[in-house]
């Protein structure tokens, strides 16, 4: 989740200690159920789920399923560093369109933009560098980070 569609003024007039409770309790196990939740946080079932789709609508979190991406078939996986010049807003959201890729972030550093990219084959990742991302006008230099191994993934990483 990017947060994009809450601003900090808007996330925060709904992040009150109880909402922040409710997340908390979502990302130990985002299947719990409402009436579970409520139990724990001290609300009604009603209440968690009307709390739950204003954080949702408001883009403040999402409740996904996290899959293994080499059992569905994605077997190569890679970070890309990309170099470019102009405006990055742009190429960011050329790059956001695409299935391929899952996670795009600007930043400062070597790398004007990061792209998560998930494929089917080393041959799929070429043609996703070579005939798409390459293809950006602005983006004049990419280096590939080919995932060996994942090591560790989390998404609890709280509130605050």
């Amino acid at each position: 989740m990017t947060g994009r569609n809450a601003g900090p003024e808007k996330a925060q007039g709904l992040l009150d200690d109880t909402a922040k409770a409710i997340i908390r309790e979502l990302q130990v196990d985002g299947r719990k159920s409402y009436a579970a939740i409520g139990k724990a946080v001290g609300l009604s079932e009603a209440a968690v789920r009307q709390r739950v789709q204003r954080l949702t609508d408001a883009g403040v979190m999402q409740v996904v399923a996290v899959t293994d991406p080499l059992e569905l078939g994605f077997a190569r996986q890679a970070m890309i560093g990309i170099k470019a010049e102009g405006a990055l807003e742009p190429i960011a959201d050329k790059l956001a369109a695409m299935d391929e890729i899952e996670y795009v972030v600007i930043t400062a550093g070597s790398f004007d933009l990061l792209a998560e990219v998930l494929c089917e084959s080393d041959e799929h990742l070429l043609r996703v560098l070579s005939d798409r991302i390459r293809q950006i006008d602005g983006v004049k230099v990419t280096e590939t980070f080919v995932y060996l191994k994942l090591v560790k993934q989390t998404y609890s990483w709280g509130v605050r």
